[in-house]
């Protein structure tokens, strides 16, 4: 498998099988981080658990109402805010780069739908 790197306005996500020690990449137009294997695996399948969650969570929502919905591995945390239709998503990692990440709501399905098809998770 060679190196992969999705984009669209406002996020990114890639895959280097054959990188040393950062094979995962996410980031938007004007910043990236490099993630570990086991970083960017997390970072997939939370990314997929937080969004059908909300997405359950819609049903039992008012129209007006707003929600925010985290989670967290040794390797990072997560947490989605806002609408089930119009949300954001942060990202801190806890390891020792101790990096942070946000994007919009804009750019959120986008990126969602990247995370999903980069590899087999």
């Amino acid at each position: 498998m060679e190196r992969l790197i999705k984009s669209g306005i406002g996020w990114r996500i890639g895959w280097n099988p054959t990188a040393k020690e950062y094979k995962g990449l996410v980031g938007e137009d004007n910043w990236a981080i490099e993630l570990t294997e086991a970083e960017l695996n997390d970072f997939c399948r939370i990314l997929t658990q937080l969004s059908e969650t909300i997405e359950e969570m819609s049903a039992e929502l008012m129209n007006e109402e707003r929600i925010a919905i985290e989670a967290e591995t040794e390797l990072l945390w997560m947490e989605v805010e806002g609408f089930p239709d119009a949300y954001c998503l942060r990202l801190i990692l806890l390891s020792d780069r101790r990096c942070e990440a946000y994007w919009s709501q804009t750019v959120l399905k986008d990126l969602i739908l990247a995370s999903q098809t980069l590899k087999m998770y």
